[in-house]
């Protein structure tokens, strides 16, 4: 925590820096993309937390195709996970109050990705879905974790429609994706473990004849029981069946 905290101060001020000189999204985006897949390195060898990626092949090869990714969400090493791994920029949708975080809120300003006030909740969606069409439209992945929080390992929350209605909306393609970082990374424990992270991307969804939950039921099956084949001891009852 100490090297992840410290390794973003250097990003930070280049980040305010570039921003300051007019630089572009993607630059700022690369910036910060190298300080997430550095966390993801400094796991494996501080931590010994390893990863394996299944899936690649279910993202769109059209550089201008943006998709909705929905996914599962365990623990913080989630958000430096899918930005390493994924082959194209993503944008996250975070809560307002994260800009206050000294550093780590300075460097989400610099970025172009959806900022909401969760407790103005018809506006919130209003802002997810004008700043996420404009997203997609730039061929950018906007990535939603649907439960809304971190969820213990085994557990399964509310899957809100928000990232669904948006992929109906905008007429783009939902990608599940599920993680089982909650195997080294539990959400409340702060001594991490090592072991292996799998990450398995998933089918991409058309909205094309789906309602908007009909499309996120779809999506929540996928998840959870591709949840259930990775971590099959956080689901002890299901296995017994």
């Amino acid at each position: 925590m100490l090297w992840t905290f410290t390794a973003i101060i250097p990003l930070t001020l280049a980040l305010l820096f570039v921003s300051v000189l007019g630089a572009g999204s993607r630059l700022r985006y690369r910036i910060a993309h190298t300080w997430m897949k550095l966390n993801v390195t400094s796991a494996k060898s501080m931590l010994g937390i390893k990863t394996r990626v299944s899936g690649l092949d279910n993202l769109p090869k059209d550089p201008y195709q943006g998709i909705v990714l929905l996914s599962k969400h365990q623990s913080t090493f989630d958000v430096f996970l899918i930005a390493a791994v994924m082959p194209r920029p993503v944008a996250f949708v975070f809560k307002k109050e994260l800009l206050k975080i000294p550093f780590f809120g300075w460097a989400l300003a610099c970025l172009d990705m959806i900022r909401i006030d969760r407790t103005q909740r018809r506006r919130a969606f209003a802002d997810v879905l004008s700043q996420g069409h404009r997203l997609l439209e730039e061929g950018l992945w906007v990535t939603m974790f649907p439960e809304g929080t971190r969820m213990e390992r085994g557990e399964v929350g509310e899957y809100k429609r928000g990232g669904s209605r948006l992929a109906v909306s905008a007429g783009v393609p939902v990608v599940p994706v599920a993680i089982t970082s909650a195997k080294v990374w539990p959400r409340k424990a702060f001594v991490k473990r090592p072991g292996v992270v799998d990450i398995s991307i998933g089918p991409q969804m058309s909205p094309a004849g789906r309602t908007q939950e009909e499309l996120m039921d779809m999506a929540q099956d996928w998840i959870e029981s591709e949840m259930q084949r990775l971590d099959p001891h956080a689901y002890p009852a299901i296995q017994h069946e």
